[in-house]
């Protein structure tokens, strides 16, 4: 999704730098997301927490926030990850972490999720796609 490399660019292009000797660097970075703990029905009116997990590359990653892009009842979700700049970063090859959001059900009919993946070979986006169901 055009938008999703927007805000990588965007992300990349404002990450904080200072000119203080002493201060932290950092950058963001989306991680693909693994896998999905969601509901398989929503309650109108409720309010669910939604967990992913992702991969995440080293210890100079930390979690900050969800991309999260309302449209109708779709749903498109990333997880943003600061990047510090530190040589003595470890790196990990299966770290799984979580992250949650609480998700609020206001509308009717089924909500469509889209949880980021990363891209194929050919630079598209690929989602883990998950339909919810509203029950009254």
């Amino acid at each position: 999704m055009k938008k999703l490399v927007a805000l990588s660019l965007a992300l990349f292009l404002f990450a904080s730098c200072s000119i203080d000797d002493d201060s932290t660097n950092y950058s963001f970075e989306i991680l693909p997301i693994e896998s999905v703990d969601i509901p398989d029905e929503f309650t109108l009116g409720e309010v669910y927490p939604i967990t992913v997990s992702y991969f995440r590359p080293s210890t100079c990653h930390s979690f900050k926030e969800f991309y999260y892009l309302k449209e109708n009842n779709q749903r498109t979700v990333a997880a943003i990850n600061y990047v510090f700049d530190n040589n003595s970063c470890e790196t990990f090859t299966d770290e799984l972490v979580e992250a949650t959001f609480n998700f609020i059900v206001t509308s009717n009919g089924s909500y469509i999720f889209k949880f980021w993946q990363g891209e194929d070979d050919n630079g598209e986006d690929q989602y883990l796609i998950i339909e919810v169901p509203v029950t009254n």
